[in-house]
């Protein structure tokens, strides 16, 4: 019989990610955590650790301040995973901004400094010009 395809720690960070937004979005009650989303959760081998990464609409400001409320919320998060997921032991709950959103829109701004040209993207693709439209 062949191994399963994913280790049970990404199973259950799949499942902490979306128990996560859900809790964030329903349970907490502050609204500056409304444009908080859940991008990603890491687990260690053990499933007693969760690295929750979110992304933040909003400045620096707002990402400190959003930043000790999910700080301060970890411990209910906690308590709700625990109440949802049926393990063992509730993993300890920490939240990491992920920058990766920003990191895009730099190369992309980069990009466009360096490639200036048509704001499409489709500049001599050469699409539509034979007449074949919507063929496949």
């Amino acid at each position: 019989m062949s191994k399963p395809a994913y280790k049970r720690s990404v199973r259950v960070a799949d499942q902490i990610r979306m128990e996560v937004a859900d809790i964030l979005a329903r349970k907490c009650k502050d609204p500056r955590l409304q444009f908080v989303t859940v991008t990603d959760v890491e687990m260690n081998n053990d499933l007693r650790k969760a690295r929750v990464y979110v992304s933040l609409l909003g400045n620096q400001v707002e990402e400190k301040a959003v930043g000790k409320i999910l700080e301060n919320a970890s411990g209910f998060v906690r308590l709700e995973l625990g109440r949802r997921l049926e393990l063992r032991y509730t993993p300890e709950v920490t939240f990491w901004f992920d920058s990766s959103g920003s990191r895009a829109e730099q190369i992309d701004r980069i990009l466009d400094a360096v490639l200036p040209g048509d704001e499409s993207g489709c500049e001599g693709n050469g699409w539509g010009e034979s007449g074949d439209e919507g063929k496949v």
